[in-house]
Order: C-alpha cells, then sequence, then structure tokens
C-alpha cells in the first residue's frame, strides 16, 4: 500500500500549527521544518509527531525541498501551518494512493480561503486549483523568495474537495506580512535583472483590481472581497516601488 509523508514548514504559527497538524494525523509520517520560532509551535508540533528539524531561514522553497529529503514515504502532502485537510479531501487522497497508476505523479485539488472573517468565492482564489500531493520521485520545489512552486514531471490528476486556507484573520496580521513578502517579491525580480519600467507602477495595481473585483466577480464577496482587491492592488504597486527603490539604491542614488 502507498504511503504518505506530509511536510509542514512553519515559524511562529502557534496560532494555527495545532489544527494543521490534527487534520493529517492520518498520514503515515509528519515532518516539521521549523525557522526559529521563539513562541510554542515546536512544543505542540510535538503532541504530533518527533520528527522536527529547526534550521535557519533560507527561503520557502529551500525550506520545503530540506522536508522532502526527511520523508520516508512514497506519496508526499505538502502544507502551510495555515491550511486544514477536511474529511472529505482526506478520503479523495487515499482513495487516489491506493488505486494510482504508475504515470499518476501529482493530485491537484481547489483552496478556499477564509479571509477577514469570510469564505472567499471569487476575487480569482477560487477555486484556486494547486498540487500539493506528489510522488517523492517526481518532484520538487522551486527556490524562489517568495511564492514558490512545485515542479512536477509526469500527470496531474485533479481532486474535487477543498483545501482549506485560514489566511489572515485581521488587518493586523495581514499588513506583518505584507512589508515582508513585498520585499521578498521585489528582491526576486532584482535576482532575475528585472528592470523598473514606470508602467508597471501605473498599469500593474490598477489592472489587478479591475481583473478581481470586476472580471472575477470579487464584488460577489461583500466587504472583505472589496478590501481583498483593494489590497491586492496595493501589494503590487509596493512591490513595484521597491524594486524602483532598489533600482535607485544600486546605482548610488538616495530616495
Amino acid at each position: 500500500m502507498s504511503t504518505l509523508s506530509v511536510i509542514v514548514i512553519a515559524k511562529n504559527e502557534e496560532r494555527n500549527i495545532r489544527a494543521c497538524l490534527k487534520s493529517v494525523t492520518w498520514a503515515d509520517e509528519i515532518i516539521v521544518v521549523d525557522a526559529g520560532s521563539m513562541d510554542r509551535t515546536v512544543d505542540i508540533a510535538r503532541e504530533f509527531t518527533q520528527k522536527i528539524f529547526s534550521r535557519p531561514w533560507d527561503g520557502y522553497g529551500e525550506a520545503k525541498n530540506y522536508g522532502l529529503v526527511q520523508c520516508t514515504s512514497e506519496w508526499i502532502l505538502s502544507l502551510d501551518a495555515d491550511e486544514r485537510v477536511t474529511t472529505e479531501l482526506k478520503k479523495e487522497i487515499l482513495d487516489r494512493l491506493s488505486s494510482a497508476d504508475r504515470k499518476v505523479v501529482a493530485l491537484s485539488m481547489p483552496r478556499r480561503a477564509y479571509f477577514l472573517g469570510k469564505w472567499i468565492n471569487h476575487c480569482g482564489w477560487y477555486p484556486g486549483r494547486i498540487t500539493r500531493v506528489f510522488r517523492r520521485s517526481a518532484g520538487r520545489f522551486t527556490e524562489e523568495k517568495v511564492h514558490e512552486r512545485l515542479e512536477v514531471h509526469g500527470e496531474t490528476i485533479p481532486l474535487h474537495s477543498d483545501l482549506l486556507h485560514y489566511t489572515d484573520p485581521d488587518l493586523r496580521y495581514y499588513f506583518e506580512k505584507f512589508n515582508k513578502y513585498t520585499s521578498l517579491a521585489a528582491e526576486e525580480l532584482v535576482i532575475h535583472k528585472k528592470r523598473f519600467i514606470l508602467v508597471q507602477l501605473i498599469v500593474h495595481p490598477f489592472w489587478v483590481f479591475i481583473r478581481m473585483y470586476i472580471l472575477r466577480l470579487g464584488f460577489l464577496d461583500g466587504i472583505p472581497g472589496l478590501i481583498l482587491c483593494v489590497l491586492s492592488a496595493n501589494y503590487v504597486f509596493t512591490k513595484y516601488a521597491k524594486l524602483w527603490e532598489y533600482s535607485i539604491q544600486k546605482e548610488g542614488g538616495n530616495p
């Protein structure tokens, strides 16, 4: 029978880690990669697994690939600490693993996000299909500083049950992440030698709002949907503003 390892990366996730790990106690193995948590994350994780690895933070992709090396199962499920596997998704995963053809190397699933007290059903966020289950021999994470991707080589089949994502319970939490994520995104542009162009700062944020709020029906998600679309546009604006700042600093200027 196919076996499954779960990888969870975490730092200061005591608010989320128990519910996350509790949702995957049925797996054969749980691997937690901790990036120096200063709260009770590690203590809580020990309630579910002894396979906890602490290491300096060097990026999302690097941390997940490190966890991948620690796994012993044929199949891998990668989770973030603020995600939960439902009973329906668990059943689908186990059913697929027990009957998967050798040419099938991964499973994708819809992800439903809970933002500011509401499930987001539009804005381009849902179904937000992602690939999170894969054969250990056929997948690896890219090593971007932010928004890393899973690369798999072979056939991916879709599941129907949702993975739940409890993101940003309030705006304070959102903005605590905002500065870090926009800086990492701008640094990624610098690493890939992307040049600052004024139109990016003007047009791209506006287009993001129109696409999410109008074309992808974000207005149907009420006030949380409106806030999400405005903040997403602001994320893009800030990312390119920081790219401009980096370009000025590289030239020896002082913005």
